[in-house]
């Protein structure tokens, strides 16, 4: 098993490597960019506490990216109705729109990347993948 950690560990240092190389070919936004994008389009309006909360930001990190993305128009603000001391941020129509462009960019890179897999293999490295994820935040949130 250590062999196998030692693998693993490598193998997933060398993945985001190789991911973060092919950025241009993913599409047009950054990681946080595309990640905040994807939690708002997945949940709706929410506040930037819970944006920190899902992505393991800290607040001023998560402050920093969310004007940033606010600055683009690609996001915007507004007051909590039920806690006015709270702003929800929702993503815009001109968000959706790069964000779903760069989804089917990187769908697109990821299905010929995978052509020669077979469904089953795909299947189970989406298993696989969304279960290191959940535990990696499990772990981080502990």
């Amino acid at each position: 098993m250590n062999s196998s950690l030692q693998s693993i560990e490598y193998e997933v240092a060398l993945l985001v490597r190789l991911i973060t190389a092919s950025n241009p070919k993913l599409g047009s936004l950054d990681r946080s960019e595309y990640l905040i994008l994807s939690e708002l389009q997945q949940k709706g309006p929410i506040g930037i506490n819970e944006i920190a909360h899902q992505l393991l930001l800290n607040i001023s990190t998560a402050s920093r990216q969310v004007s940033n993305l606010e600055t683009k128009a690609y996001i915007k603000r507004y007051p909590d109705a039920n806690n006015g001391r709270i702003s929800l941020i929702e993503i815009t129509e001109e968000g959706l729109e790069v964000l779903k462009r760069v989804q089917k960019a990187r769908r697109t890179v990821y299905g010929d990347i995978l052509k020669d897999w077979k469904q089953e293999e795909i299947d189970q490295l989406d298993k696989l993948i969304s279960r290191l994820n959940a535990d990696f935040k499990k772990w981080g949130q502990d």
